[in-house]
């Protein structure tokens, strides 16, 4: 009786199933298989909040905490230059996939300023694009209801046991991302058209600015240098003062002393800074993100703040 009740406990202790272990590089990502997988799916964040996506690179204490995993979810488009890399050092078993190399690009374009009686821009003078993709595609609800698909079929692929689940998760955070997109929607029309200009520090906010109607101005490059031209930012001062932009904003994990210089100049305000690359220890979730980045926008951009997302 005694052995018999030991076998028991021991079983007990066991769980019912084992889940599929996922990393993640990035903490969106992190949310995102959480809420595909549910209870099917053991998340490891390898790049945590807070830490910068520009310049993190997995360190040996990474690579074991990714040891077991089935998948290690990266955004891709060129955000993680150490992906090839780390490709070499990933044991066989576990399958690196790219999510954002789905999901349609947009080029990186800073801005062309086009002044008013100018017909054309001349293209050696102003026109900032760099020819690479923008990383940032997080920041479209579009786009991650895509996301969520990707994740649902790679999950679907090394567990088919429990495909159904899968997508049953995706179609749900797929629903969620709609109602976030909706709730945007209507905070974003409170700002006038002629005040739907985004200016930042850094080119991060492309696929914001095509889903919700903007037109991204940005000082400085993609990334999180603070290096750009006196004369780039010059021509920014003067299209402030041309168009009579209302406000400019920095961004969260930035040095914001560029925008000062430049609101300095124009007397423009500063508006909240915004969630550039998603990895804000306040808000690291698409849905928080988003949420930040609408309210601070439209309580700069519009005579009425921002309502609660329901």
């Amino acid at each position: 009786m005694k052995h018999l009740l030991l076998t028991l406990g021991l079983l007990a202790a066991v769980p019912a199933f084992a889940a599929t272990k996922v990393a993640t590089l990035h903490p969106i990502l992190a949310d995102l298989a959480q809420q595909v997988g549910g209870a099917n799916v053991e998340v490891v964040e390898i790049l945590k909040p807070g830490a910068d996506v520009h310049h993190f690179e997995p360190a040996p204490k990474d690579l074991a905490e990714m040891r077991g995993a089935k998948l290690l979810l990266a955004s891709g488009k060129g955000l993680e230059s150490f992906l090839d890399k780390l490709r070499d050092s990933l044991g066989a078993g576990v399958k690196l996939v790219e999510v954002g190399a789905k999901i349609p690009s947009i080029p990186f374009v800073e801005h062309e300023h086009h002044h008013e009686g100018e017909e054309h821009a001349d293209k050696d003078h102003d026109d900032h694009h760099h020819g690479s993709e923008d990383p940032h595609w997080w920041h479209s609800a579009e786009n991650m209801k895509r996301a969520a698909r990707v994740v649902a079929d790679e999950l679907t692929a090394v567990d088919p046991a429990n495909a159904a689940a899968y997508d049953a998760g995706a179609k749900a955070a797929s629903k969620r991302f709609g109602e976030l997109k909706s709730w945007a929607q209507k905070e974003v029309a409170k700002i006038d058209r002629k005040n739907r200009q985004l200016v930042t520090a850094h080119a991060a906010f492309g696929y914001f600015c095509k889903e919700f109607g903007f037109e991204p101005l940005s000082v400085l490059s993609i990334g999180r240098s603070d290096d750009s031209s006196s004369k780039h930012i010059a021509e920014t001062i003067e299209e402030i003062r041309e168009h009579g932009i209302k406000a400019i904003f920095p961004e969260d994990q930035a040095n914001p002393k560029v925008l000062a210089e430049i609101a300095r100049s124009t007397g423009v305000k500063i508006g909240e800074p915004l969630i550039a690359d998603g990895t804000a220890k306040a808000a690291h979730t698409f849905e928080t993100m988003l949420a930040h980045n609408v309210r601070s926008i439209v309580a700069a951009l519009a005579p009425a703040a921002a309502t609660p997302v329901k």
